[in-house]
């Protein structure tokens, strides 16, 4: 017994320069724009036999839009950012240099107060584990771009720093087949 998890990055809320830690905000105009384009490609992904978004307002929105009516999930959150949680990257690294450094090199720290990258990709892990598995069934699951980074990680078993080195762009599909703890990275062809 199989199932089938795409996962799709939420739309933007906002430029990569002012992303901010743990955000909810909603999807500005340039991610209503990307959705409308991309739309034609994801919209067939709403025949999935379940739909389900992170439950930040852009995972949603981005959900909503393309058809999928999406059950939110709290497992699928972002990584709980803590004292960090609404400054960017900039504004950390600016008023913890060491904090930061500690964060990146080591999954197991969380000098922010929140989640360590390694319960993260762990709890990430755990959802794709509890899917129901039936051989003709498929998910769909619009979530923020972390939570498909983690998703990424621990599908291939790949060490927690590897995570940096992913990069998952706004409405980018990832497609994981198998079953808890044996999973497959799928990719296809464009249509």
């Amino acid at each position: 017994m199989s199932v089938r998890v795409t996962l799709v990055a939420a739309a933007r809320s906002s430029s990569l320069l002012t992303e901010r830690f743990d955000d909810d905000r909603p999807l500005d105009q340039a991610g209503w724009h990307e959705v409308q384009l991309a739309a034609h490609a994801l919209v067939p992904l709403s025949a999935a036999d379940l739909r389900y978004c992170s439950p930040t307002a852009r995972s949603r929105a981005t959900g909503e839009a393309l058809g999928f009516a999406p059950l939110a999930q709290p497992a699928l959150r972002d990584c709980d950012m803590g004292r960090w949680r609404g400054w960017t990257l900039s504004e950390v690294t600016a008023r913890e240099p060491a904090a930061v450094d500690a964060w990146l090199s080591d999954p197991r720290s969380a000098p922010h107060g929140g989640e360590p990258l390694l319960a993260f990709i762990s709890r990430i892990g755990n959802w794709l584990d509890t899917r129901p598995a039936d051989d003709c069934g498929s998910i769909v699951a619009v979530a923020e771009p972390a939570v498909v980074r983690a998703a990424f990680v621990y599908a291939l078993r790949a060490h927690p720093a590897m995570y940096w080195h992913v990069d998952v762009r706004p409405l980018s599909t990832v497609t994981l087949t198998g079953q808890p703890g044996r999973w497959h990275l799928c990719l296809e062809a464009a249509a």
